[in-house]
């Protein structure tokens, strides 16, 4: 158990980090609605509710990306506060380390990250999909029905599927498309898939585990073409993925939870699946990201007042936060492009910025 000075330093870092949150969120809210009202409000016919509404759904995914800056800030404030009451220096002249009531403030902020992770990041995925669907819907009022083709691609270890169609709509959860053509093919040994046979359906919905097709001309390679009412095809698609491919959902708005499942989908399809095998990287190191930026927050602000440079040294720590984004950024960038290994790519920024704060720490420390 903690002792009661850990308590307290914990409380007012959760304070700091909460009023962080709290600015930043009204920030993105604010820049999110102005930015809808040029882009939908001028567009459509749109209430300011309406509006409000799409922020709501659309900030949670922006809020996610920018939460290390919440516990850096956060941090920050909370320590350089307790410094220029001098809280801190009669904590450590009555023998307190350091290390001891900066490491619950981490491991707080490293359970804050598995929540985030395992919680938060589905609920956000499902809102930003939320988001797409009722922007498409308002969007489409403005422009009309606009034609679209729908192109699918799945498979497994034996077969592959290209499936095209004129259009597409959801029926009671069902994925409906019609003026359907599949394109079956089978690998070789050599594992290149080779074209079989081709299915023209007037209508094709997704079941559970198959594609239920209706009024079906099917051809095989060098064979005449066979009519049937109706035919079943199996799919490794279920609705929310088939609705994820129809977005082309980016490697963000698939939940955490999904993600496994959509980089074998993709992969038995025949594409890559770097992007979304970064991204279930870079999750599982979140909880560790956060716990660096704790400590970060700590050690940039642990200076005494009467030495001077505590503001600047608080400012290089705001700096070092954006550095860390950019570099987080960039080293994922290099993943995908195949420079360097995706592993590396998603856990390099995190184990940078937490040895930077441990080692900061140990020289403000311990000398």
């Amino acid at each position: 158990m903690y002792s009661r000075i850990e308590r307290y330093v914990l409380a007012r870092t959760l304070t700091g980090v909460g009023m962080a949150l709290a600015v930043i969120s009204s920030m993105i809210l604010l820049i999110q609605f102005v930015g809808l009202s040029r882009k939908i409000g001028v567009r459509a016919d749109v209430s300011p509710a309406d509006l409000f509404g799409l922020t709501l759904l659309s900030s949670p995914s922006i809020i996610l990306i920018l939460l290390p800056f919440v516990f850096l800030f956060g941090g920050i404030s909370a320590y350089v506060g307790l410094n220029r009451r001098s809280e801190l220096i009669a904590m450590r002249a009555a023998g307190v380390s350091a290390w001891r009531f900066i490491m619950p403030s981490a491991a707080a902020a490293f359970v804050v990250g598995i929540l985030t992770v395992l919680v938060i990041n589905p609920v956000s995925a499902q809102l930003s999909a939320r988001f797409e669907a009722d922007q498409a819907k308002i969007m489409s009022n403005y422009l009309g029905d606009i034609p679209k083709d729908v192109w699918l691609r799945q498979g497994d270890e034996h077969t592959q599927m290209v499936i095209h169609a004129k259009s597409r709509d959801m029926v009671e959860g069902d994925v409906r498309l019609r003026g359907v053509s599949l394109f079956v093919y089978q690998k070789n040994q050599f594992g290149q898939p080779e074209f079989k046979r081709r299915l023209e359906a007037a209508e094709a919905v997704l079941r559970p585990g198959f594609w239920q097709l209706k009024d079906v001309r099917e051809a095989s390679a060098g064979e005449s073409s066979v009519q049937s009412d109706s035919l079943s095809i199996r799919s490794t698609l279920d609705s929310e993925a088939a609705v994820e491919r129809f977005s082309s959902a980016p490697p963000d708005a698939v939940a955490f939870w999904r993600l496994p499942a959509t980089i074998k989908q993709t992969e038995d399809s025949g594409f890559s699946a770097a992007g979304y095998r970064l991204r279930f990287q870079q999750l599982l190191a979140t909880p560790v990201m956060f716990a660096a930026m704790a400590i970060l927050a700590a050690a940039f602000s642990l200076r005494l007042v009467r030495l001077g440079g505590l503001a600047g040294l608080a400012g290089a720590g705001f700096a070092l936060g954006f550095v860390v984004f950019f570099f987080n950024q960039f080293s994922g960038a290099l993943g995908r492009a195949d420079i360097i290994p995706l592993f590396a790519a998603a856990w390099a920024p995190a184990a940078v910025a937490l040895l930077s704060g441990l080692t900061l720490l140990c020289y403000t420390e311990d000398g």
